[in-house]
């Protein structure tokens, strides 16, 4: 992942946020899986087949291979790139905590649960980011990308975010996209399982979703399942926070249709297109069921479906982010992994979760459609006013935390 340019433009560095983080070029991350599980407890293998049960654990990655100092990743993590080839993210174990059941509202009756939970708790205590960030993959990836792209993030925090990525049960094979499909269908109910129980037994401020690509196919109708849940002392909300969806590779009037569901749950609901992106190009092929929400076609919604939302993106947390190639220097017109792979749109997926912040205060730029849909770009000079965004999204935050605004979750239940 190159560096996010917020670390090259802003006099803000979040490696100095928190000094008592470990200074090594080691990272871990938490992981919750249906992938079936082979093999002892001590030596797990994730298959590609599903499971009705959720396993939890602790994922451990090496950055670099090897011993390295930390002062050659911060270097590396903090300059602009010189052409040299980034490191691998290498997954050295998976350690698993728990098992337990995939089904919506069930008991947790579980010791081993309890104690996955304790640690993400005490994850979060020594944690400067009080936000518990729930990573999605797309299709055709291993356990082992999925887990390296869920540490690239937590890196690029300064370290100072808990990161779970939630490893569903991808075939890894380009030519078994079908299979992918089929296997997202069946755990976005297990994904809505790992919402609820994330938010009973935790005391994450604010949970996060980031999703990618065929991520969305799990993330979305999974989200949408969450006014489901029953409310009350024993079922407590989900305290959903932002929710970004990253070229999302999901049928767009399937998307679209999920989105009130839990639009209304949510602090913030993003959701960024390439309309060149030549990923969503083939799944549309492959598909044939319509426009991808990546790749949409508005022609392909009802008047009432489209009217919805264009009132959402003016009047709502909902927020279109349209990605132009050509108007961002060095990105591939027919980019898929912008998320990552290009450091202004990494530069604002972090300011979103940091600072629960819209796209005005992130140093976007409003435009709407002939219709009036409210939609956001990345401005020709999005580096220059990235340092004023960034000085005053961190001064507000220190008013609210001098104020004693932030809201103090409740106590996970045991």
């Amino acid at each position: 992942m190159p560096t996010p340019e917020v670390f090259l433009q802003s006099e803000i560095n979040p490696f100095t946020f928190n000094p008592a983080f470990e200074k090594s070029n080691e990272i871990e991350v938490f992981y919750a899986t249906n992938r079936l599980p082979l093999g002892p407890v001590s030596s797990r293998h994730y298959t590609v087949m599903p499971s009705d049960d959720l396993s939890l654990g602790v994922a451990r990655l090496n950055i670099g291979g090897g011993p390295k100092t930390w002062d050659w990743l911060y270097q590396l993590s903090t300059t602009e790139d010189a052409g040299e080839e980034r490191p691998p993210l290498i997954l050295d174990s998976m350690r698993e905590i728990a098992m337990v059941d995939g089904a919506l509202n069930a008991t947790l009756d579980s010791p081993a649960g309890d104690a996955f939970f304790k640690q993400v708790n005490e994850a979060l205590d020594k944690s400067i980011d009080k936000d518990l960030m729930v990573y999605v993959h797309g299709a055709n990836t291993s356990v082992e990308r999925a887990a390296g792209q869920a540490a690239q993030y937590r890196h690029f925090t300064g370290r100072n975010s808990v990161v779970l990525f939630f490893a569903w049960p991808s075939a890894e094979n380009f030519l078994r996209y079908a299979t992918d499909v089929a296997n997202a269908r069946r755990s976005e109910p297990k994904f809505a399982r790992l919402l609820e129980l994330l938010s009973k037994h935790t005391k994450a401020a604010n949970i996060n979703v980031l999703a990618y690509s065929a991520g969305a196919m799990v993330a979305s109708p999974g989200l949408a399942r969450l006014d489901q849940l029953p409310q009350g002392d024993e079922h407590p909300a989900v305290r959903l926070g932002e929710v970004y969806h990253a070229a999302p590779d999901a049928n767009f009037r399937d998307f679209s249709a999920d989105l009130p569901r839990y639009v209304k749950l949510a602090r913030r609901v993003t959701f960024s297109a390439n309309m060149n992106d030549s990923v969503l190009t083939i799944s549309r092929l492959h598909q044939r069921t319509g426009s991808r929400a990546g790749r949409p076609d508005p022609n392909e919604l009802s008047a009432t479906d489209s009217q919805w939302l264009i009132e959402t993106s003016n009047t709502m947390n909902f927020d279109v982010l349209q990605i132009q190639p050509s108007t961002i220097p060095g990105m591939a017109r027919r980019s898929h992994n912008f998320w990552f792979g290009h450091p202004w749109v990494s530069t604002d997926v972090l300011l979103k979760f940091w600072f629960h912040a819209p796209p005005a205060a992130r140093g976007l730029q409003g435009n709407a459609t002939e219709k009036n849909l409210q939609y956001w770009t990345f401005p020709p000079d999005y580096d220059k006013r990235l340092e004023g965004a960034v000085r005053q999204l961190t001064e507000h935050a220190i008013e609210e935390v001098d104020s004693s605004s932030l809201k103090v979750p409740p106590t996970p239940k045991s």
